[in-house]
């Protein structure tokens, strides 16, 4: 991931320094800037490409972003864009506009003019913004169109669990590979292909293995996003995806793992991390537990000595050792 910030540059140059690094985005855009916000601007942002997909991940002074006709005839990209809002915004195309909250999503079509325009009462925006190229996602042009400027709600259903998924791939890119960042361009581009044919009531366009493992990756964000509650159990997982707990199972399996498993694996996973943590020495064994969702300290001594093969309080000991040496 290449980060960006306006931090090092002089205030009264942040704006037009920021023009400078958007107009390199696969997207250009003309950014417009309220003149008493010019002076002073702020913004940092992180971008990233994985397989055919780039993304920005932006938090920024307000400010709007506007794809005009002028833009439009120098160069055409070819690509759609996926906004993903963390704190809101307005945006508008093909006649439409769409209120954003947090986490909503909205398709736009960069070979036709449209804007991005901050909530006014947020001092600062932060904003997912995904480019893929338009022949990757799974609809005929025709129905895009259709889409573009609607807001998808990212706080249910199938809108909700795909903003999850988005939003913590882009805060993860910094620990990712180059071949995992490879492999999840293919997982985005379903995921996104899911929720956008779900917006269409359309999912049977989309090939019934491509929703499964759109699904999965829905499921599995869920899981990390809710791994420190003890009541997230398969039974609550199923529920709040309205399927059965039988497929639940069932879409495991065709993974070659067990739901109680994944869940175990992610907990024990964030636990290790915690217990080789300086900062985190004196905090006591049964909390960092009890923080990933063990609620039995003998249950989770016991899972974790059978994978790392020492107990918890053996385990810390000796990283605590390895740091002090």
């Amino acid at each position: 991931m290449d980060v960006v910030s306006t931090d090092e540059v002089p205030p009264a140059e942040r704006f037009a320094y920021w023009r400078e690094v958007i107009s390199k985005l696969a997207v250009p855009y003309d950014l417009r800037c309220d003149p008493r916000v010019e002076n002073g601007f702020w913004a940092h942002a992180g971008f990233s490409a994985f397989g055919p997909v780039r993304a920005a991940l932006a938090t920024v002074m307000p400010h709007s972003l506007h794809r005009t006709p002028k833009l439009i005839r120098q160069a055409d990209p070819e690509v759609f864009e996926v906004v993903c809002t963390v704190c809101g915004g307005t945006v508008s195309q093909d006649g439409r506009s769409a209120d954003l909250g947090g986490g909503d999503l909205v398709l736009l079509d960069p070979s036709r003019p449209y804007r991005i325009e901050p909530a006014p009462y947020i001092p600062l925006s932060r904003v997912l913004l995904l480019h893929t190229p338009r022949s990757l996602l799974l609809l005929p042009p025709k129905d895009m169109r259709s889409l573009t400027a609607v807001r998808i709600p990212g706080d249910q259903g199938v809108g909700a669990l795909t903003s999850q998924f988005l939003l913590q791939l882009a805060q993860r890119m910094p620990e990712l590979g180059p071949s995992d960042l490879l492999r999840l361009s293919t997982l985005t581009l379903e995921v996104l292909g899911t929720a956008l044919a779900h917006a269409l009531e359309t999912e049977s366009m989309v090939p019934p293995r491509t929703r499964q493992r759109a699904l999965m990756a829905q499921i599995k964000a869920f899981i990390r996003n809710h791994l420190g509650d003890a009541r997230l159990t398969p039974d609550a997982i199923a529920s709040a995806h309205h399927i059965s707990l039988r497929y639940l199972h069932k879409l495991f399996r065709q993974d070659g793992q067990t739901v109680a498993g994944y869940i175990r694996e992610l907990r024990l996973e964030q636990c290790r991390r915690d217990l080789t943590d300086p900062r985190l020495c004196v905090r006591p064994i049964q909390a960092v537990a009890a923080q990933w969702g063990f609620t039995s300290p003998a249950h989770f001594s016991q899972v974790f000595r059978s994978v790392y093969g020492l107990s918890p309080r053996q385990f810390r000991h000796q990283t605590m050792r390895v740091h002090a040496d």
